[in-house]
């Protein structure tokens, strides 16, 4: 009695797993009842077919964004348009009184406002594809969507942005007395150009700064310096005929700057003093290709990291 209390239950042996199928066995079961692995990258036909299924996401995104821009201000909307103004303003009053710029340019403050405008379009698109993904990350990781939704419509709004600029602009050269000319015609294909180029730069960028967020730091530095070898406050062309010494890879880098590029076909098409012997050798093709590379390589980068976007 005492024996068979205090002997132990005998102890049974739970039964061996099963071995885990392979993972092909799984890929077949998930493929059979329609399971796909979440956040894969799509085939690239098939992400622009996504995209183009999201185009009024895309447009209804930037334009929300657009209003929402100034919303807490009293001038509201005015600064879209008051902003850019300003800007010129204060170049003007740097660059052609007190550097003396404005010197041998005529038209000087249209050169100059037609200049600050087109590059604030391309630094602002660039600024704002920066922070697309790393900013938003609470919308990457809470809605499926092709993440280049994102790039596309904040280069989107900056230009939606330029067209309140582009209509002051038309006001500032009918009150200097630039008269309208057949030639306007020329900006429209000059800014679908800048606007594929600045949408694929923007795509780099906010590939980049998902990575590194450190990114939307540095690049106001960068954009700065850009900025100042575009010839946005002064002629390239005037420029390098008074420095005949510079060395020829000086040159050609200066005329095949893509922000320099779109800027001085916008001054060719509404400006009357602005003649073609400004403009670099075969200046459409340049604009051309800078807006290919940059538009395909720059969407084709973002789309190979579809995948890690809002992990980690």
């Amino acid at each position: 009695m005492t024996q068979a209390l205090h002997t132990p239950p005998p102890t049974t042996s739970a039964p061996p797993a099963p071995p885990a199928p392979p993972e092909a066995d799984l890929a077949a079961l998930a493929a059979r009842h329609g399971l796909s692995v979440s956040g894969a990258r799509p085939s690239l036909p098939e992400y622009i077919r996504q995209l183009w299924a999201r185009r009024h996401f895309i447009g209804a995104f930037a334009t929300a964004k657009l209003t929402a821009q100034y919303s807490q201000a009293k001038l509201g909307q005015v600064w879209q348009v008051l902003t850019p103004l300003l800007n010129a303003a204060v170049y003007y009053f740097i660059f052609g009184k007190l550097m003396g710029t404005s010197r041998g340019i005529p038209d000087f403050i249209p050169f100059l406002v037609t200049g600050v405008f087109v590059w604030t379009f391309t630094q602002s698109s660039i600024m704002a594809g920066t922070r697309a993904i790393s900013g938003n990350l609470g919308l990457v990781r809470a809605l499926h969507f092709p993440r280049a939704a994102l790039p596309i419509s904040f280069a989107l709004q900056q230009f939606q942005q330029l067209m309140f600029s582009m209509a002051a602009l038309v006001v500032i050269l009918l009150c200097f007395g630039t008269p309208v000319a057949a030639s306007w015609v020329l900006a429209v294909p000059a800014l679908v150009l800048q606007s594929v180029f600045n949408t694929g730069i923007a795509m780099i960028m906010a590939r980049m700064g998902a990575r590194t967020p450190d990114i939307a730091q540095l690049m106001p530095f960068v954009l700065r310096t850009w900025m100042y070898a575009s010839g946005v406050m002064f002629s390239i062309s005037h420029m390098m005929s008074k420095h005949t010494d510079w060395p020829s890879w000086v040159t050609s880098a200066l005329q095949a700057n893509p922000a320099a590029v779109y800027i001085d076909l916008m001054r060719f098409a509404l400006i009357d003093s602005f003649h073609a012997s400004q403009l670099p050798p075969h200046v459409w093709a340049i604009a051309t290709g800078w807006a290919l590379l940059a538009g395909v390589g720059g969407f084709i980068y973002f789309w190979k990291a579809e995948e890690t976007y809002g992990r980690g």
